[in-house]
């Protein structure tokens, strides 16, 4: 089972954490953002680009915080959560 990082709060920092992580293969991300359809964008921007980084890591945006459960690490970079 791979690791789960958590980032809560996809502008940039938390859109640039979740990349960095992704492009090291670290672990897999969920990404949330309470901007209905906003971390959804970004981690899809992100897999689509994950060919060319070699990348296989899993992300996924949601809205939700029920996709954070048993997350190994949780990044917090929003200003409100």
């Amino acid at each position: 089972m791979a690791n789960k990082v958590s980032i809560i709060g996809a502008g940039n920092v938390g859109a640039s954490c979740a990349q960095r992580i992704a492009e090291r293969g670290y672990a897999d991300i969920v990404l949330v953002d309470i901007v209905e359809g906003l971390p959804q964008g970004k981690a899809l921007d992100m897999l689509e680009s994950a060919p060319i980084l070699r990348s296989d890591a899993r992300i996924t945006g949601t809205n939700s915080y029920q996709e954070t459960a048993d997350s190994d690490v949780v990044v917090i970079t929003s200003g409100i959560p």
